[in-house]
């Protein structure tokens, strides 16, 4: 089985690898015997299924998420059993290439209209005529 990013990405289980660790906080004898708290690491620079494309667009959005050798490293430990966290952390994980892998929309290039031009050098203008009439007369004389 594999991990669906997208209709045009999907990562093989056999590269994502879990594990799991006693979480940490509040919550009495129960929380010192479980291993609820569930880590995913996966080795971005590495894989097989990513170009150098998508690799640098994942490393630009969650490189801080990421340790020298490229991998990247994710936890949950919000709810209380280790399926719920294993579920939560591979949604987030999902959602984090998802955005990573969005195409950027380019930018379609518009003229400026006539008026707004127009007004702007209509503005200009009135701006010349302000300072003019503040500045001090010359005195004619000294020339």
């Amino acid at each position: 089985m594999a991990i669906v990013i997208n209709q045009d990405l999907s990562i093989p289980d056999a590269e994502v690898r879990f594990s799991a660790a006693r979480s940490g906080g509040p919550g009495g004898q129960h929380v010192n015997k479980v291993n609820s708290r569930v880590i995913l690491e996966f080795d971005v620079m590495h894989t097989s299924v990513l170009s150098p494309y998508q690799k640098r667009k994942i490393f630009e959005m969650v490189g801080h998420r990421m340790n020298q050798q490229g991998i990247l490293r994710l936890q949950a430990q919000r709810h209380r059993t280790q399926s719920a966290n294993r579920a939560d952390l591979l949604e987030r994980f999902i959602e984090i290439f998802r955005d990573a892998l969005r195409p950027v929309k380019s930018r379609v290039a518009t003229r400026v209209p006539r008026s707004v031009r127009e007004k702007r050098l209509e503005e200009k203008k009135l701006r010349t005529q302000v300072k003019r009439v503040r500045q001090t007369p010359k005195n004619l004389d000294d020339a």
